[in-house]
């Protein structure tokens, strides 16, 4: 069984962390700073477990900003470059996921302190990320923290231009929403225009993903942005492009598709089947796709198909499903077959009752059948 995530915090990167801290300012009482920092760690998740150590910080760093974060930065290794697995906390210095709670402690205390918090969490980034903590003052100050993105764009860190893109995504897993960028989104793509055509796909795929996250509040725009980013794409920009629109294509945005080549499909005879019209929960649904092409030419088909489950209150939910992708000959027919477990998972409570589920071509709905879950 792998190790928990969680468990990237560790009493043993506590100790790197408390080392480092007391080489540089000798005051320090480390013996305490673990204690705190580490109390009750097995019942802390990954971010209780940062913020648990941040708050050990500022309460055993010293209370003077400008000194802690001299001592932090004396601690900071060097540019990870592309291998991001070096980070780690060593003799030598700091990087890797220590880096996330020194980064939050300038988030929390470092507002009257901007120049040198922007010092702090550039130098911060590169060996690690500060894309938590870069929001802090995206709320705060958000004009003059554009500002700084804005020049970092062209920093020669791929992590540091990373974070610009990174850290104003709206809608950043495991970090606190940004509300003004998620009512107007035009200045974060105003940084992402700057970013499109990296030479890194580290950053690529991070623009990819702050687009996604817009897409979700915004979706003709993002759409919009699609259309524009395609005229003379590399091929680079068109696979940020497709990552960039997944919950598009997905939700079956008609322009989204239209812009990846997915048009209005040119079929016919659409024919749906389900093999197992009762579903014992832990088995598959099995069920068939049928289409003919009444186009002279080969066209570009996106196939999904949606799960509607059914809820506690009676009401369906609809969950989009990858099917396939394919270049379909002209005057030809297609069939299909295809598997789909309905068991225990994490992120969904399953029902009994009557489900559907429904096939889309590239966007369309060809076709949807009922059937019944047994729990």
């Amino acid at each position: 069984m792998p190790e928990p995530f969680k468990n990237l915090f560790n009493k043993k990167l506590i100790c790197g962390m408390a080392k480092h801290f007391e080489k540089q300012w000798p005051a320090f009482n480390a013996k305490r700073f673990v204690a705190d920092a580490s109390r009750d760690f097995h019942v802390l998740e990954l971010k209780q477990r940062s913020q648990q150590i941040t708050d050990a910080m500022i309460k055993h760093l010293p209370d003077d900003f400008e000194k802690s974060g001299a001592i932090m930065l004396a601690c900071l290794g060097p540019d990870l470059g592309d291998d991001l697995s070096l980070g780690a906390v060593n003799t030598d210095n700091i990087s890797g996921w220590a880096v996330m709670p020194m980064a939050d402690y300038v988030g929390e205390l470092g507002h009257d302190y901007f120049d040198l918090s922007m010092t702090l969490l550039k130098s911060m980034t590169k060996c690690s990320s500060s894309e938590f903590a870069i929001r802090f003052f995206l709320i705060a100050s958000p004009k003059k923290t554009l500002a700084v993105l804005k020049k970092w764009t062209q920093d020669d860190s791929q992590h540091v231009r990373r974070l610009v893109s990174e850290g104003t995504r709206p809608r950043l897993p495991w970090a606190m929403r940004l509300p003004v960028f998620i009512e107007d989104p035009l200045p974060v793509i105003a940084l992402l225009e700057k970013l499109k055509d990296d030479e890194k796909e580290y950053v690529r795929r991070s623009v990819a993903n702050n687009l996604n996250d817009i897409s979700k509040d915004h979706p003709d725009l993002v759409a919009e942005i699609a259309q524009q980013w395609m005229v003379d794409a590399s091929d680079q920009r068109k696979k940020l492009i497709r990552h960039a629109c997944r919950t598009l294509i997905k939700s079956g945005h008609k322009k989204a598709l239209r812009v990846l080549g997915y048009g209005a499909p040119k079929i016919a005879d659409a024919k749906l089947e389900i093999s197992t019209p009762i579903v014992e929960f832990g088995n598959a649904l099995q069920f068939s796709l049928s289409i003919r092409s009444t186009s002279n030419k080969k066209q570009a088909l996106m196939i999904d198909y949606v799960i509607h489950h059914q809820k506690a209150n009676g009401k369906t939910t609809a969950k989009v499903f990858k099917w396939k992708s394919i270049t379909f000959p002209a005057k030809k027919t297609l069939v299909s077959e295809k598997n789909h477990v309905i068991k225990k998972i994490t992120t969904r409570v399953y029902y009994p009752g009557e489900h559907s589920v429904e096939v889309m071509v590239n966007g369309v709905s060809v076709g949807m059948k009922s059937f019944q879950l047994l729990m």
